[in-house]
């Protein structure tokens, strides 16, 4: 049974990417758990010594959240009404981030799907805070759908990667189920330094090839340049519909959040991408 975690600010965004975990496991048996936080605009004394309820106060904002979470969920049970799936609501008075760590903990889930922009979220913007934030702190995989994006399985996933990682650790089973259940290829894409590849770069791309055997796949080796504009060409090429990159320290993930230079990666706005966590 897959456990996915929705977090919701109740915009249409979010529940366009409610509606993508519901079609995509359409034929999996699956709990829900639509996740929303809340922070009163004005912090009152009895917030600031903890929760109302405990001290016997109305909590209108969980109230209020509470409401929303079960209408969302009548929402999405009306338009995708699979006997397979049930949904959970939880609110709660915190950051996003911290509530989602500890529902993944407590819950044991498997994924976290959720959209790229929030309620009030610019174009613009590659990713919305929130979504980076979770991106950077989940021990479990995550994946942002973006607004506009049909409700269809990935037919071809890119996999950009230097092969510096012990894909062991890099939650790799993850990517390869999910590729199985939507009938995905997966295209590995290594852009090749100067000098050649080390002789770990070397074990982790074989390490890599004994673990895909039996999955659809290609691997693509491009001569040295930008990595950016070499995901930009080959997405552009092949009609790549996800994106799928492992969070580790010091790589490309980690500058993708942090440098000007993702103004030019308009492609993360228009097709899923999905963040694996390093287990180190």
């Amino acid at each position: 049974m897959m456990r996915v975690l929705l977090p919701t600010d109740f915009s249409e965004n979010a529940f366009h990417a409610i509606s993508y975990a519901a079609k995509f496991f359409e034929n999996s048996t699956c709990i829900f758990y639509l996740v929303h936080t809340y922070t009163p605009p004005v912090y009152r004394v009895d917030y600031a010594m903890g929760s109302p309820g405990e001290l016997g106060l109305p909590d209108e904002f969980r109230y209020l959240a509470e409401e929303q979470l079960e209408n969302t969920r009548k929402r999405i049970k009306k338009a995708f009404d699979n006997p397979k799936h049930s949904y959970l609501t939880h609110a709660a008075f915190n950051r996003l981030e911290d509530e989602i760590l500890d529902v993944v903990q407590k819950e044991n889930i498997d994924l976290v799907i959720m959209g790229t922009q929030g309620a009030t979220g610019a174009k613009e913007i590659l990713f919305g805070s929130n979504t980076v934030h979770v991106m950077n702190k989940s021990n479990v995989p995550v994946i942002a759908i973006p607004a506009d994006y049909g409700l269809h399985a990935p037919e071809r996933i890119l996999f950009p990667t230097d092969f510096e990682i012990d894909f062991d650790r890099a939650n790799l089973d993850f990517l390869l189920q999910f590729a199985k259940l939507g009938h995905s290829k997966v295209y590995v894409l290594h852009v090749s330094a100067p000098q050649g590849p080390s002789e770990d770069q070397e074990n982790n791309r074989a390490r890599m090839e004994g673990m895909m055997l039996e999955q659809n796949h290609e691997f693509f080796n491009l001569p040295d340049q930008g990595l950016i504009e070499a995901i930009n060409a080959f997405q552009q090429e092949h009609a790549i519909d996800l994106i799928a990159m492992v969070r580790n320290k010091h790589s490309f993930m980690e500058r993708l959040f942090v440098e000007p230079i993702i103004k030019n990666m308009g492609l993360h706005s228009s097709i899923p991408f999905m963040v694996l966590p390093y287990n180190l």
